[in-house]
């Protein structure tokens, strides 16, 4: 299976390393092209290819990964549409671009797959949302799920959930990551070393997250477990209930998708 790249920044190579460890001598099946030909040296020099254009990329791959801003779309995909031919998958990573939008350049027997993976697929541990058309059967989305299983997981959902999607993964890796700066400046003006704070806020919400995944317990009876009565767990929890911290969360996700849905084309 030949994957190409269309755009190597944050998300594209955080797939290409991904998609390398699963085994080095990938290297020669994968393609790229960016216009920053500086984001290709290190890939090439793992024995990656490197294409020349869009056009050649999209002639000489089975599976394809748009990994351009949304902005671009409308510029890169007559350049696609100019070599694509079925049964080469198209795999969008753009959020607010449809899976519509995509097959009106390219056809609507084109096998397009839209997808929303999150920022954590830098450490292998990214959560990825995956909509396909009704032209990409199961064999494709084995082959899709190869490719974004090597950063992290994956789920299938409808196109319409997409904006949930992103209020829920695709977005809050930025919710979490303000909840461990505020334990860990907490931490810190109470006397406790910065960089030891930092660590131990992201260690601690790593942990939780480890035991709502591997434990299967829901998320209210762990916290409930870990409040001991008149300890020191659930003083905290009620000053955050009352402070709404729930209701707090719930009105930055829905921020999200109602973006979402503005955005899209």
């Amino acid at each position: 299976m030949k994957i190409g790249f269309i755009g190597v920044g944050n998300m594209g190579s955080a797939m290409v390393n991904g998609y390398l460890s699963t085994g080095k001598e990938r290297a020669a099946d994968i393609l790229l092209f960016d216009t920053d030909i500086e984001k290709m040296v290190d890939f090439e020099k793992a024995g990656c290819r490197v294409c020349g254009d869009t056009g050649g990329l999209v002639r000489r791959s089975d599976v394809v990964v748009i990994g351009v801003k949304p902005n671009v779309f409308e510029y890169i995909l007559p350049e696609i549409a100019e070599e694509y031919s079925p049964p080469k998958i198209l795999i969008s990573i753009a959020a607010g671009v449809t899976i519509s939008l995509i097959e009106s350049f390219v056809g609507e027997n084109a096998k397009v797959v839209r997808t929303m993976p999150n920022t954590p697929a830098l450490v292998l541990e990214g959560m990825t949302a995956i909509c396909r058309n009704r032209n990409i059967t199961g064999e494709d989305m084995e082959k899709v799920r190869v490719i974004f299983e090597s950063i992290g997981k994956v789920y299938e959902i409808p196109e319409e959930l997409i904006h949930c999607s992103i209020g829920v993964s695709g977005s809050s890796p930025a919710y979490t990551y303000m909840y461990i700066d505020a334990l860990a400046q907490a931490a810190a003006e109470n006397g406790m070393d910065e960089k030891q704070a930092l660590i131990c806020a992201a260690q601690s919400v790593l942990g939780a997250a480890k035991m709502v995944l591997e434990t299967g317990i829901d998320p209210v009876q762990l916290r409930i477990n870990v409040c001991s009565p008149g300890g020191t767990t659930i003083e905290a929890v009620q000053k955050l209930q009352e402070d709404k911290f729930e209701e707090i969360v719930k009105a930055g996700f829905q921020a999200a998708v109602d973006k979402s849905k503005k955005m899209t084309k």
